[in-house]
């Protein structure tokens, strides 16, 4: 789409598109200015019309939108707005700022057609941004001319257009001088002077007097400055902010190092940092490459040769007489020397930079290496992989990615990010831990292999990526020849120590790695990290290492090789049993924080300990690491892991002897994981937690305390629900007693009692929150504040979910934070406050994004329809309801409920739209589904939108009747709803009525059309 000249779009094929009438052409180039994001509609007409809107602005806006949509189907509306779905790349304006921000000013120039907006400028909005892309357009022409070659006749033709921009005059009289006409350039500093002065009434800015001061002196004379730096045949991506620090350091420090793995780009950037520095116009820069100097007497003739000198002799004698002639080159000015590849002269190179920066005061030098020189005055640059996304939704703008991508198009022109490929560009840049030369090996696979094939085998990274460039040195054409070079520079000690610690994919603290691969590592490990083969971090005050997966893979192949894997992943699996069993209690305790923080740190570690021992048919070990990692992954709602997991370890156990009590514990873990929507059958749940009494697990596992009484519950049979209950209330763990409280007050619910199950609730948060956790005083302050909410108490509610939303947040628990954000949202929504739910479903919707979590996302549509409802906004609420169908497809687990939903929220708007005979449908389906579960507040709650649509018919007493049946099988009605509060005060609070709560169940369905029951 092309905005820089007259507003073109483009079909896929390339055939040009006929936009139509100019407002049309102003609402597409309006749209374009903010690709991917909604525009308010209440800005569009503004911007459309101006202070002049139509009579009726949003019909006619509308009107706009739909003939804009024959043409361009990519316009939405979304609850922000109608917004044009096109990435920022396929747009002009934005390639252009992206390629001027590379340096690549020839292509962004060549983007311009015409005057920007040419055919939309008489639009209100047109005149500022009008304004910024003209600006943005000669800052690049000038930034063209500041970097290439002064073109005399452009920059003239460039300064009679725009006579009063400075820089444009600065650069014309450096032209003019270096052609020899300093008379000419000081005539242009007076015109511009005296413009200035006459239409300003200012005196030229500093730089352009600093210009004239010099033209006038006869400094600014044509000189061509010698490039000795390696040829940069490829852009520069993604290291801007090392680049910002490298030239900081420079300023201060006459020794800088970039440190770094190999792969890392740390040649790439010493060239680009000496190509950028000042020195490097002024032909007083060298660059000295170290990579094929063998010994260490050879260093200053490799140094030599890289200011076309040579000497011959012997080699001390030449070492000698070579440094005094290095000393005399670079004595002669300032001067900026690179050293690349140190890392295998390690002792020489340093003492070759100290002596030379002895020698040569006005010396600077930039060295490359894989450890640090080690002397004095060294500022270390560390070097590491960009950066890579980790599950963002918008990867564009990351280092990993913009590389990969830039090389992507190299190879296969016409690549770009887009849905068919981004899930693809993350897995690489992710699993190559997003250093550069490995995305540019990847790149280069593209010209035979697409991007699926490559994702496929990265398994197999080293047989992969072997396409390098043939005129890079040996060690850097394929990865594995990268490593290798590191690899053989360690010794014997460090060797063994980096293999083992390949058994580590999280990385690993002192204390593992002591227990997994030596006692006494401290010391050899610091040498691998001083080698950049090992990565040391800060993790909760405490260092933890680990390495570059690549490197890892490559130790994990030396680890194969030595003979001791058995023994070392042996010890891996006990280590992380005997850690993850000491601190699953603790998950319940007041240290719960202290447990989730080691659990994070390790869980790549744990998983693969578990991996391992289910693939060896290691059924206990399996099982131990199961039971220890089991309740954190359910506290953390990490569903999937634990779900997948526990059917990895029952298969296994199908097969191999697993203890009794594990095996019964794990199949009600597993029954209540996926009791919902998938009620268990009465009978196996009670075998199941038969077995679990039997075997004296429910002793065993604390857990088991909220796990049977609910998978009871659920299973439809109260009187065991009540017997669990009994039994964790009898329980020396106090967590355990809390756990009986809490579901007891689901039991009570269901009865009616709805004032026991709050003293049940109050007793559980009590207890939860006296062993100090977090989780079960969130669950249960969420519980609390949707009973408190009926009752009436929006704003006592709001309290309560806030207090909840600060436990989830304190817990680092995503799931739960979203679970008590979605329905805060909700609640604000009831009490009226529609920004405050705005504001509150927008921050879960950012979580969902980041998570990937399709279920949460399901939830937090429903929440937006539900908040588009209560605000009036019929529009966005129906095409909520729309997705919300359209999402069923794609999530087994809430097909049911999403049905449900999007049924009730059909109703709503049918009701609100003043059509309740159309609302009945949705009633149906609602009462169908909510009493097919048995889920007696959400019946209730259809019951009362029941009673709306009777209500509206004309039929109060069906809707009295209905008001009543409601608040039979809840205890309450739902007086927090500004909908069944509004229905009370019209026709009256109902009369109790004396039925069974299955009678009314059955008069309900009755009403609503829905047959059996």
């Amino acid at each position: 789409m092309a905005l820089l000249g007259p507003t073109t779009v483009e079909a896929d094929d390339g055939t040009p598109v006929d936009i139509g009438g100019a407002r049309v052409r102003m609402l597409l180039a309006r749209l374009a200015l903010d690709p991917g994001r909604p525009v308010p509609t209440t800005t569009l007409i503004d911007d459309l019309w101006g202070e002049q809107p139509p009579a009726d602005a949003s019909n006619a806006l509308q009107s706009l939108v739909s003939r804009l949509r024959k043409v361009c189907p990519d316009v939405t509306l979304e609850p922000g707005g109608y917004r044009l779905a096109v990435a920022r790349e396929d747009v002009d304006v934005f390639r252009f700022d992206r390629l001027r921000a590379d340096g690549r000013l020839d292509e962004a120039l060549a983007l311009w057609r015409g005057d920007a907006l040419a055919d939309v400028r008489e639009a209100p909005f047109a005149a500022a941004a009008v304004v910024r892309l003209d600006e943005a357009r000669l800052a690049a022409e000038e930034e063209r001319f500041a970097t290439g070659d002064l073109d005399v006749a452009a920059l003239t033709a460039m300064h009679e257009k725009h006579p009063l921009r400075e820089r444009t005059a600065g650069l014309l009289m450096r032209a003019l001088c270096a052609q020899g006409r300093q008379s000419d350039a000081l005539r242009v500093y007076e015109e511009v002077r005296g413009r200035l002065a006459d239409e300003l009434g200012v005196d030229p800015s500093q730089e352009l007097q600093d210009v004239h001061l010099a033209a006038l002196r006869g400094e600014l004379k044509p000189r061509a400055a010698v490039d000795r730096l390696p040829v940069r045949l490829t852009s520069f991506v993604g290291r801007d902010e090392e680049l910002a620090q490298i030239t900081a350091q420079l300023g201060q420090a006459r020794l800088v190092t970039l440190v770094g793995p190999g792969g890392a780009g740390k040649t790439r950037l010493a060239t680009e940092t000496a190509a950028r520095h000042p020195l490097h116009a002024k032909g007083r820069v060298w660059f000295a490459a170290l990579a094929g100097v063998r010994a260490q007497e050879d260093l200053a003739g490799a140094v030599l040769s890289a200011f076309d000198v040579t000497f011959v002799g012997e080699p001390l004698r030449r070492r000698a007489e070579g440094m005094d002639r290095i000393a005399e080159v670079l004595g002669a000015g300032e001067s900026l020397l690179v050293l690349d590849n140190c890392e295998h002269l390690i002792t020489a190179a340093a003492e070759f930079a100290a002596d030379l920066l002895r020698r040569v005061p006005n010396l600077r030098i930039v060295a490359t290496s894989r450890e640090p020189l080690a002397t004095d005055g060294e500022s270390l640059c560390p070097v590491g992989p960009l950066a890579v996304p980790d599950g963002q939704a918008d990867v564009a703008g990351f280092g990993a990615v913009r590389l990969f991508l830039d090389r992507a198009a190299a190879v296969r022109p016409g690549f770009e990010l887009d849905e068919s490929t981004v899930d693809g560009v993350r897995q690489i840049c992710r699993r190559l831990d997003g250093m550069p030369l490995a995305l540019e090996l990847a790149a280069a696979r593209l010209r035979s292999m697409t991007i699926r094939q490559i994702t496929q085998r990265l398994d197999d990274r080293f047989r992969l990526l072997t396409s390098g460039s043939r005129t890079a040195l040996p060690r850097q054409r394929t990865l594995r020849a990268v490593v290798e070079w590191s690899w053989d520079l360690l010794t014997g000690q460090e060797r063994q120590l980096a293999r083992r610690l390949s058994v580590f994919p999280a990385g690993a603290d002192l204390a593992a790695i002591e227990q997994v691969c030596h006692d006494d590592a401290l010391y050899v490990l610091t040498s691998l990290v001083e080698k950049s083969i090992v990565d040391v971090f800060e993790f909760e005050g405490e260092p933890r290492y680990r390495m570059l997966e690549t490197i890892r893979v490559f130790a994990a192949e030396q680890l194969d090789a030595s003979g001791e894997k058995t023994e070392i992943l042996g010890r891996f699996r006990r280590y992380y049993r005997d850690l993850t069993v000491t601190w699953e209690p603790l998950t319940r305790t007041a240290r719960q924080l202290e447990a989730i923080t080691m659990f994070e740190a390790e869980q790549d570690n744990i998983v693969a300990a578990l991996r391992g021992a289910v693939d060896d048919r290691d059924v206990e070990l399996a099982a131990d690491l199961l039971g220890g990692a089991f309740w954190y992954w359910l506290v953390k709602g990490d569903n999937e892991r634990a779900q997948l997991s526990v059917r990895e370890v029952l298969a296994l156990g199908d097969e191999l002897p697993l203890p009794e009590d594990l095996s019964a514990t794990f199949r009600a873990m597993q029954l209540i994981m996926t009791a919902i929507p998938n009620l268990p059958e009465t009978e196996l749940a009670a075998t199941v937690i038969e077995d679990c009494v039997r075997t004296g697990a429910t002793s065993k596992y604390p857990s088991l305390a909220i796990a049977l009484p609910m998978l009871a519950f659920l299973s439809q049979n109260p009187e065991l629900a009540r017997r669990e209950v009994e039994r964790a209330a009898a329980s020396d763990d106090a967590w355990a007693r809390a756990a009986a409280d809490w579901a007891l007050s689901f039991i009570l619910v269901d009865e009616g009692d709805l004032d026991a199950a709050e003293a049940a609730r109050d007793r559980a948060y009590d207890q939860f929150t006296a062993v100090g956790d977090r989780w079960g005083s969130a669950m249960t302050l969420g519980m609390k504040a949707a009973f408190v909410s009926q009752t009436g108490d929006n704003e006592g509610a709001i309290a309560l979910y806030l207090k909840g939303l600060a436990a989830a947040q304190e817990l680092r628990s995503a799931d739960d934070a979203v679970q008590q954000r979605w329905r805060l949202a909700v609640e604000y929504a009831r009490f009226g406050d529609h920004e405050s739910a705005a504001r509150e479903v927008a921050e879960a919707e950012k979580y969902t994004n980041h998570l990937g979590n399709d279920q949460l996302s399901i939830m937090i549509g429903y929440a937006k329809a539900e908040i588009w409802l209560r605000s009036g906004r019929l529009a966005e609420a129906r095409a909520q309801s729309i997705r919300l169908k359209q999402s069923a497809v794609t999530s087994t687990t809430l097909a049911p409920f999403v049905r449900e939903w999007s049924a009730n929220v059909d109703a709503r708007i049918a009701v609100a739209e003043g059509r309740p005979d159309e609302a009945e449908a949705g009633v149906a389906i609602a009462i169908e589904t909510t009493s097919g579960r048995g889920d007696m507040p959400d019946l209730a709650s259809v019951t009362e939108l029941l009673a709306i649509v009777r209500h509206r018919q004309g039929r109060d007493d069906v809707a009295a009747r209905m008001l009543a049946l409601a608040r039979r099988i809840r205890g309450r009605l739902d007086l927090g709803d500004p909908d069944v509060r509004r229905l009370v005060a019209e026709i009256g609070e109902p009369e109790p009525l004396a039925l069974t709560k299955a009678e009314a169940v059955r008069e309900i369905r009755a009403e609503a059309g829905v047959s059996g029951g």
